[in-house]
């Protein structure tokens, strides 16, 4: 479990590095402030969460199931909160203004985010 944390976590930290610059660098003057501002916040919650899986890592070696629960919700809330926002700040530019399906999903990636904080303090082992 250990092992499988760190390679997320390192994949999610690499790819947060990567859409963080291009935000920065690429995004600058194709999208409005509103939506780089969007991007940054889908940057910021990438950052935290791999940071908080790799924290997580420190503790797997105890087997718990709040870990493993934990570190499944910080992943999927990555990909449903950041990644909607990621796709939301840019679907101008994609040609699919259609995307704004996924605003309900934003939220359900923030809750995800609640779930992995919140589960360590439900007891289980």
């Amino acid at each position: 479990m250990n092992k499988q944390i760190i390679l997320t976590a390192s994949f999610f930290g690499l790819l947060a590095v990567i859409l963080g610059a291009f935000g920065a660098h690429g995004l600058e003057g194709k999208i409005s402030e509103y939506h780089i501002g969007t991007w940054k916040t889908a940057n910021q919650y990438h950052f935290y969460h791999t940071f908080a899986m790799l924290f997580l890592s420190t503790f797997s070696r105890a087997k718990s199931q709040s870990i493993r629960v934990s570190f499944i919700f910080f992943t999927v809330g990555i990909l449903l909160f950041s990644g909607s926002l990621y796709l939301l700040s840019v679907r101008e530019l994609l040609g699919a203004s259609g995307l704004t399906i996924l605003g309900p999903v934003t939220p359900l990636g923030g809750v995800c985010f609640m779930v992995g904080w919140i589960r360590p303090f439900c007891g289980g082992h």
